[in-house]
């Protein structure tokens, strides 16, 4: 396969060229040269794109997705992180799952107001307390990182 350049390989891995070339400012992906002013890239950097959205999805940040990945370019991804990742992620289901519940049953709770709901006002308690949403806190974060 041909050497692709910075349009195709947007269109390819359906980013913007301007998060490419943020990718690349931030050393997770490499062009290999130029065709007139538009960056060439190899066509093996769909496939290092594709674990970056898939780092992306699974909520690392671009710094630790740039740390899954060898000198060499190679990925190099620690498992004992991964498993951390899972572990968070299970933390995140639960409590969406007990304020989806909480939620579900404030809409047809036969209480003449959700106030008055003993369930809603679990959950009010839960949300006021910090059990719900108490993951560590990120800045936040523009779209490209």
């Amino acid at each position: 396969m041909q050497d692709l350049d910075i349009n195709e390989v947007a269109r390819r891995a359906g980013v913007p060229a301007s998060t490419l070339r943020f990718y690349e400012e931030k050393g997770l992906i490499a062009s290999i040269g130029r065709r007139g002013l538009r960056r060439l890239f190899d066509p093996g950097v769909l496939e290092r794109l594709a674990l970056i959205a898939l780092g992306r999805t699974s909520g690392f940040s671009l710094d630790e997705i740039a740390r899954m990945f060898a000198p060499d370019g190679r990925p190099r991804i620690d498992r004992r992180m991964l498993a951390a990742k899972a572990e968070e992620l299970d933390q995140t289901i639960r409590e969406l799952t007990a304020m989806r519940d909480g939620l579900r049953h404030a809409a047809a709770c036969p209480a003449p107001s959700y106030m008055e709901c003993p369930t809603f006002r679990r959950l009010l308690r839960a949300a006021a307390s910090g059990a719900l949403g108490a993951r560590k806190k990120r800045a936040p974060q523009s779209r490209w990182n």
